[in-house]
């Protein structure tokens, strides 16, 4: 499973980032265009409103694993930085790899 939440991150940094790229080059490097870009329509609206409450969710789910979990910072600047589909799966990469550390070390 690990395995498959690296390759998720991998995914989810190339994907968002290729695609606003496309958006910048087109539209230029304004925030303002990307936001109405963002709210075009219902379709439109309703994927970001899901993608901003599903970030502070997981910030929340960071944020309260605490010492149990990965430092929360990296993962927390890889959702605003690149987005969702980046710092999720890297997040549960880390948890994946840090458990599997404390079990080889267990043994």
């Amino acid at each position: 499973m690990k395995n498959a939440y690296l390759w998720l991150t991998v995914a989810g940094s190339v994907v968002p980032l290729v695609l606003f790229a496309e958006h910048f080059a087109a539209a230029g490097p304004g925030l303002g265009d990307l936001v109405r870009a963002m709210l075009a329509n219902a379709a439109a609206s309703g994927i970001a409103a899901d993608v901003v409450i599903s970030s502070l969710a997981f910030w929340v789910m960071v944020r309260l694993q605490g010492a149990q979990g990965p430092s929360p910072w990296p993962f927390l600047a890889l959702n605003c930085l690149v987005g969702l589909s980046c710092a999720m799966p890297a997040y549960l990469y880390a948890c994946a790899r840090r458990d599997e550390l404390r079990l080889a070390a267990a043994r």
